[in-house]
């Protein structure tokens, strides 16, 4: 489980990292998952819900939240932020939760190996050479910064 922003993503693709490196079992049984936590708190009276991207935020606005009164949204900084109850309920509770398994298909196992060395390896070039090759630029509202 890391915060639901892009540092809990980079944080996410590094244990991934570690586990497919040195446990690759784990992963082969179908034993690793990523535990996804809300990122926005939505109020409108009583009424509670928990978004987990800017894009769920926007169908809670115009569905459960699309009556009368006021929505305030809270963004979550990370999980720290949470209270036990709220990390209990959103991300912790079996009946709740949700979580994605890790998983890979035996013939894309070399190929992954050759990426993640490419991406996580100790040749920074390797990095640079593969970011440059598929960077896309986008326009700056799509950056969370």
């Amino acid at each position: 489980m890391t915060d639901a922003d892009v540092d809990g993503a980079h944080i996410a693709s590094l244990l991934i990292t570690f586990f497919f490196r040195q446990m690759p079992e784990l992963i082969d049984q179908g034993h690793l998952y990523l535990a996804v936590p809300p990122l926005y708190k939505l109020s409108q009276g009583a009424k509670v819900a928990y978004a987990r991207d800017d894009q769920h935020k926007e169908e809670l606005l115009k569905g459960e939240m699309g009556g009368r009164g006021k929505v305030e949204i809270s963004r979550f900084k990370g999980l720290g932020e949470m209270l036990p109850a709220q990390l209990k309920e959103t991300t912790m509770d079996p009946k709740k939760r949700t979580l994605l398994r890790v998983s890979q298909a035996d013939a894309e196992r070399a190929p992954t190996a050759l990426i993640v060395e490419r991406l996580m390896g100790n040749k920074p070039e390797e990095r640079f050479s593969f970011i440059s090759e598929r960077a896309v630029f986008v326009e700056e509202e799509g950056l969370d910064i």
